[in-house]
């Protein structure tokens, strides 16, 4: 070929070698540390159940809260555990309230329902969720 230019390359550069996996690392869960800054990342705390007294509240009354933008990160969970499906499904928050429902207890903000839409929010790089917030005396 006339005119053709011939292209070097730099020379590779050296691979680390790959380390093998070790299945105790996973046992012992160094990575503990870890999920739990992620967590803090997110939500202010993750919690278990429901600390606040039983307000009763039925859907209807909830659609009576105007809703308000919440900070992720002042957010307590009430649900350890998600169900996939229900973050991945494209019409999850199709259902039910449009937007989450949060106690507002002794200080604290209590994500009682939409911890699905929370998440999402968060993948989406949102620091901020619309909910309807329930101040509880």
């Amino acid at each position: 070929m006339v005119g053709a230019q011939i292209r070097v390359h730099a020379p590779c550069q050296p691979v680390a070698p790959r380390r093998r996996f070790d299945p105790s690392l996973v046992a012992s869960r160094p990575h503990a540390r870890e999920i739990s800054r992620l967590r803090r990342v997110i939500f202010k705390r993750v919690g278990d159940g429901r600390p606040y007294p039983d307000h009763g509240y039925v859907q209807k009354q909830w659609a009576a809260i105007a809703p308000h933008q919440v900070r992720l990160d002042e957010l307590v969970t009430t649900k350890r555990t998600l169900d996939l499906d229900a973050l991945l499904e494209e019409d999850s928050t199709f259902y039910g309230d449009l937007f989450a429902h949060v106690v507002y207890w002794r200080g604290e903000l209590f994500l009682e329902d939409g911890l699905h839409r929370a998440l999402r929010a968060a993948l989406q790089q949102r620091q901020t969720l619309h909910a309807r917030v329930l101040e509880l005396k």
